[in-house]
């Protein structure tokens, strides 16, 4: 017939009521059960790798050519583990969100065991210094969230495009949504 054409969205109300209540029931219970693994899992890492972030995406390329930005860095962060120049670490400053992934250059350690140090990115001309909060010179082993121990490159670039375009992330989530309530039972 020439009667008016349906939207897309019309089409997807029809589809979801002509679903019963058991098959919506059962996506969410599904959906639920993926988002629960995931925190299982990280909440595992956590434990395992002793780092309150076991997994982190290099945002910068201050790094590079070691990491670049969207590389996907596993850290574990063992306080038995002397920190030596040369690794790199992920720290946290005061004042600031996100922490920076940077390699140790200077180490300095105290009598009684203490140690300090100071970092820098690969790329940058300058130490990290300028990044501490005011009067901070060195680093200690608090001011650690995790030591990179291994990386798979580019994976985190969907974080870094979700964090520049917030409007992907919500179209992203759409279709995922999407996704799970329309995926039939074969």
């Amino acid at each position: 017939g020439c009667g008016p054409s349906r939207g897309p969205a019309m089409d997807l109300f029809g589809d979801l009521r002509r679903m019963n209540k058991r098959q919506l029931y059962y996506q969410v219970l599904n959906f639920a059960m993926i988002v629960s693994s995931a925190l299982m899992i990280w909440k595992g890492l956590i434990v395992i790798t002793g780092s309150e972030s076991p997994i982190v995406v290099v945002l910068s390329g201050s790094m590079e050519p070691a990491f670049h930005r969207g590389d996907l860095l596993f850290l574990t962060n063992f306080h038995d583990d002397p920190i030596r120049a040369g690794e790199i670490v992920v720290f946290k400053v005061e004042g600031r969100d996100i922490p920076i992934v940077h390699r140790v250059i200077k180490i300095h350690e105290k009598e009684n065991g203490n140690i300090k140090f100071l970092t820098k990115g690969d790329n940058n001309e300058v130490d990290d210094r300028g990044l501490y909060k005011e009067g901070q010179n060195w680093l200690e082993k608090k001011d650690v969230v995790g030591r990179a121990r291994g990386f798979l490159p580019y994976v985190g670039m969907v974080t870094i495009i979700m964090n520049d375009y917030p409007k992907f992330k919500y179209a992203l989530l759409a279709v995922m949504g999407a996704y799970v309530l329309l995926k039939r039972e074969s």
